[in-house]
């Protein structure tokens, strides 16, 4: 092996803005969380947090009870998992706040709700009630992570136009103050308990004004760069720049998954596999325990009105490789072999899809099938696409107005209905699996825009071809005159 982690932290990220996991599943993955190297858990709880009086608006369907949380809690402790809970304070507040009409009217702009005004003094009042409700159910924490990223729109709004207009005031202030005002409320009624934020929006503001600004002696940046090339330079650059403002510990976040696209179904292991690595490497530049810990995100929607991306279960060995990697300081083939050992795979694949097997690690029955789901996927699609039977002799034209040459039928039909097997069994496979993890309407969500888009394309296609098949007398009831003159 390498040799130790430059990263005493090791914090896996759960997003439950879509496909929350059932308590149930924590009991059973969390120890593995454990046995991979991770320490802690950074638990973005968005909608899924048990709020009560006014903000009870706030809540999912499926949002967590009280207990349920305290159950959370309890397996994370019996695990050695010290957990951060993270409330958006400022950007991304469409993920369950400001898209309520009942809230709109704290929106930086009107039409948009992504952002909070900062200008107005009920929306610290609603970050601050959200804070109180998290951190009662999280007594102890020490960190708390408070987002602050992506604040899209600032400065747009009627309010901060106006603001702006004012001498020496810039969004940057119109920021720093936001973040200052929360962190703020945060250590006054929690003083134990240190805010996080993400770093994006602090990255250009000059290193005098963020000097001046206070805030680097209130929380604590978490530097995200989720890219398979990061700059390294640049981001040992950007280590240096907040030690001189005054941020006297910062944070690392690196991707396991969710980082890739919208739509990915399974993590390019290899994509993840490399950033983790050049997260090691930015550590290494500069002094010792610089950054205090690394957080492995694994976004499971881009924002609140997304589709889901991979889901957790398919992500476990993404997130192990890239655990074990950090843990040990490099990915070497002794890494590798306790990565397949811990989660009974024969061979672990880091590019393509998984050939062999899928494991026996918690879930790994939905990474079996969801892989599966793929190949099946690809096979409709190259059925549909490039069959020379269907694109030459059941195109569209000939859909439309059911025309086929009799034998064309016995080319494309058995096809066709081998392959619709072949997915009904899948389906139900898969939709017991994901219940088994998963709430009704994640796997209602899931099914229907990864599954049923083919299912239906190829349910339409054997039904166009019955209807064709019936236009021909021979076909649809066999008669002795066919064909012969009257």
């Amino acid at each position: 092996m390498s040799g130790p982690s430059p990263f005493k932290m090791r914090f896996v990220h759960l997003d439950l803005k879509g496909a929350p996991p059932k308590v149930s599943y924590f009991s059973e993955i969390f120890p593995l969380f454990h046995a991979l190297g991770a320490n802690g858990l950074l638990i973005e709880y968005e909608d899924m947090f048990p709020y009560e009086g006014h903000l009870g608006l706030l809540r999912a369907q499926h949002a967590y009870s009280p207990s349920e949380v305290k159950e959370i809690l309890h397996l994370a402790t019996l695990n050695e998992l010290e957990v951060v809970p993270l409330v958006q304070t400022f950007g991304h507040m469409e993920q369950f706040v400001l898209k309520h009409e009942t809230l709109a009217h704290l929106r930086e702009v009107a039409l948009f709700p992504n952002t909070l005004n900062p200008h107005e003094v009920e929306c610290l009042a609603l970050v601050g009630a959200m804070i109180d409700q998290v951190m009662e159910l999280h007594p102890g924490a020490r960190w708390l992570h408070v987002g602050c990223d992506e604040v899209y729109y600032l400065g747009e709004g009627e309010a901060s136009r106006q603001w702006l207009q004012q001498e020496q005031n810039t969004k940057a202030k119109l920021c720093l103050s936001h973040m200052r005002a929360v962190a703020s409320h945060v250590l006054a009624r929690h003083p134990t308990t240190t805010p996080l934020v993400w770093d994006d929006m602090l990255r250009d503001i000059p290193e005098e004004q963020l000097s001046a600004s206070g805030v680097p002696q209130l929380v604590e940046p978490v530097l995200w760069d989720y890219g398979a090339d990061l700059d390294v330079h640049g981001r040992a650059l950007l280590m240096e720049k907040y030690r001189k403002c005054g941020f006297l510990r910062l944070w690392a976040a690196s991707a396991f998954k969710g980082a890739t696209g919208p739509r990915q179904a399974l993590p390019p292991i290899e994509y993840h596999l490399r950033n983790n690595l050049q997260w090691l490497q930015v550590a290494a530049r500069g002094p010792a325990d610089t950054l205090q810990g690394i957080v492995l995100t694994g976004w499971q929607r881009y924002d609140h009105f997304s589709v889901l991306c991979e889901l957790l279960p398919v992500g476990i060995p993404s997130l192990a490789i890239c655990l074990q990697s950090l843990l040990h300081g490099g990915f070497a083939e002794d890494v590798r072999a306790k990565v397949e050992n811990l989660l009974g795979i024969a061979s672990l694949e880091t590019t393509g899809l998984m050939s062999e097997g899928a494991g026996s690690f918690p879930g790994s029955d939905i990474l079996a099938l969801v892989t599966e789901g793929l190949h099946l996927r690809s096979s409709v699609d190259e059925m549909l696409q490039r069959d020379r039977y269907v694109t030459g002799w059941f195109s569209p034209y000939h859909r439309r107005r059911k025309l086929i040459h009799p034998v064309m039928i016995q080319h494309v039909q058995p096809q066709a209905l081998s392959l619709l097997a072949r997915w009904s069994a899948l389906v139900q496979e898969l939709e017991a699996a994901l219940h088994h993890v998963f709430h009704e309407d994640a796997v209602e969500e899931w099914l229907e825009e990864n599954v049923h888009p083919s299912l239906g394309q190829l349910q339409a296609l054997l039904q166009d071809l019955s209807e064709a098949a019936g236009s021909w007398p021979s076909l649809a009831s066999p008669s002795p005159n066919l064909g012969q003159d009257p």
